[in-house]
């Protein structure tokens, strides 16, 4: 069988060169900049030690000061956080299957925290079940986790719900990880966008968006009926075609991409969408780019309320 993760680097490097890997190289490193650190253990406090590193509520059990200790970072986790609902088996804009888009995204990222020696795992479901496969290292381990990705993504699928695997973070995952959730226009409800607040403040989140198909093809293409993956109705070429009906769809496309794009924004959450695998490497470039930008204004505008203090 062929190796889905070579595929992925074949692309790679077919829609790419040295110095872009180079720049996705770093881009990926800045993420974790400034947050390789984690907790240790409470102890006394010494003079020369941070006053911010004093834990005043251990302090005031204690009745004199405690300060934090952290160790290094070595080896960072990656969380794919995937949807294979039924919805991923539909078209992407480009033509080829949402879920060829999900492999590829999945294995870029992948095979960069592999380059980085970071570990790699695997969250996807659909509404009926999350399916988690813990991080570990290695190429080897990244092809079974895209394997699963690509078996897991049919037409017979329940269909996706991805609040349902974020929900499953949220309750079972402990420590703090880069989440990458692949998914195609999902739209958050109330109740989700209050889960994703509480999930960026455990984690860091960065979320990819695959562009659902066109209603019918451009006029003058090939007019041919097609299907609605979800609800598995046919839609008849004639009524695709309608121009009418095209700019309807237009419309309501148009609004339900602002609302998903502003509902992030103020989420604090890097957002970015890809209609096709041409696509993928400038995406994920701009998708951990934003979360970089996005990082730094926290950090500066943290820094402008101590100094106001």
């Amino acid at each position: 069988m062929p190796s889905l993760l070579r595929r992925v680097k074949s692309r790679m490097f077919i829609f790419s060169h040295r110095r872009t890997l180079t720049l996705l190289d770093g881009e990926y490193g800045s993420v974790f900049k400034g947050r390789s650190l984690d907790f240790d253990e409470l102890r006394a406090y010494v003079p020369g030690d941070e006053v911010r590193d004093i834990d005043w509520k251990a302090t005031a059990r204690h009745g004199s000061p405690l300060v934090k200790r952290y160790v290094a970072v070595r080896r960072h986790s990656v969380l794919l956080l995937v949807d294979t609902g039924r919805n991923m088996a539909a078209e992407a804009s480009s033509g080829e299957g949402k879920k060829d888009i999900a492999v590829h995204a999945a294995g870029v990222m992948g095979y960069l925290a592999c380059r980085h020696g970071d570990d790699v795992g695997l969250l996807h479901g659909n509404e009926a079940t999350s399916l988690y496969v813990p991080p570990r290292a290695g190429e080897e381990h990244l092809e079974r986790l895209l394997r699963d990705i690509d078996s897991q993504i049919t037409l017979e699928s329940p269909h996706g719900k991805i609040a349902k695997q974020l929900d499953y973070v949220l309750r079972y995952l402990k420590g703090r990880l880069l989440i990458v959730v692949v998914a195609d226009e999902f739209l958050p409800d109330d109740h989700t966008e209050a889960m994703l607040r509480r999930l960026r403040a455990r984690h860091e989140v960065l979320w990819l968006t695959i562009q659902d198909a066109e209603l019918a093809p451009t006029p003058g293409s090939a007019a041919k009926d097609s299907t609605d993956v979800r609800t598995a109705e046919p839609i008849p070429s004639r009524l695709a075609m309608d121009s009418k009906v095209r700019a309807a769809y237009a419309t309501a496309t148009g609004e339900r991409t602002r609302r998903r794009r502003d509902t992030f924004r103020r989420l604090g959450i890097a957002e970015e969408h890809t209609g096709g695998s041409e696509d993928v490497l400038t995406a994920i470039f701009t998708l951990l780019e934003k979360h970089r930008s996005r990082a730094a204004t926290t950090a500066q505008r943290g820094k402008g309320g101590t100094s106001a203090g």
